[in-house]
């Protein structure tokens, strides 16, 4: 069934505002100007901001695949299904809100489990970039990264997480819980019937919650390069970057 219908876009394209602007104006200018003014070429300056992106997409999916990662960070914490939210209010307001909080915390350990695979295919798509897709990205707006990001691995991460995020709800018994949640539920005499589709949703969810961590780190990389541990990401975010 159809959940919460176009969920991720407006999460893929969030981004936080830069606290300082100038630095993006820098980054600009340095990505146009000449090796001989600045010391490095315009292809360098482009693999620096591949290296600098994919650094920054290592850092955030990992931040959700572990321990509390999504369950922990209410950012990205996966909440009851819309169309669920009466089940919730009602098991609570019988006593029955553990029930209801043990399959809230098995959807998010289902996505914690199933959120490492998604790193290999955001780092695909930043080898796969472009010296003409990394310069738009500077030039672009204060998500340009996140939104190729999204243009570019959207249908690939949905393919391959929903078979994962199957398996992961089997894992951690979420299909137990979310069971048993609704065999109480259906219970109440004249209450409909709903049943959601996990999969899908824990599906969705999850991607949400990875490009609201990848914005959070494209906001880092354009505010404050401090991944500096290459010699390209030195000589491009170096002395004259700051």
């Amino acid at each position: 069934m159809k959940l919460i219908k176009n969920l991720i876009i407006p999460a893929l394209l969030l981004i936080a505002p830069l606290a300082h602007g100038q630095f993006l104006k820098n980054l600009k200018d340095k990505v146009t100007s000449t090796t001989t003014s600045l010391g490095f070429s315009e292809e360098e300056a482009g693999n620096a901001i591949k290296e600098a992106l994919q650094k920054g997409i290592v850092k955030g999916v990992g931040e959700v695949a572990q321990l509390d990662g999504y369950f922990g960070n209410p950012l990205v914490k996966i909440p009851f299904p819309e169309e669920a939210k009466f089940v919730e209010s009602q098991l609570r307001s019988v006593g029955m809100g553990k029930l209801a909080d043990d399959a809230i915390l098995s959807l998010n350990r289902a996505a914690e489990d199933a959120a490492g695979e998604a790193k290999d295919i955001f780092i695909v798509a930043i080898k796969g970039l472009t010296f003409k897709d990394a310069v738009e990205i500077v030039r672009g707006e204060d998500n340009a990264a996140t939104a190729y990001l999204q243009n570019t691995t959207s249908d690939n991460l949905k393919a391959k997480f929903q078979p994962i995020i199957a398996q992961s709800i089997e894992k951690v018994d979420a299909t137990k819980y979310w069971d048993n949640v609704m065999n109480e539920y259906n219970k109440i005499p004249f209450m409909k019937k709903i049943n959601p589709n996990l999969e899908e949703y824990v599906t969705e969810k999850a991607i949400e919650g990875l490009f609201v961590m990848v914005a959070q780190e494209e906001e880092k990389i354009r505010e404050d390069p401090m991944a500096r541990t290459s010699d390209i990401l030195k000589k491009v975010f170096g002395n004259g970057g700051k």
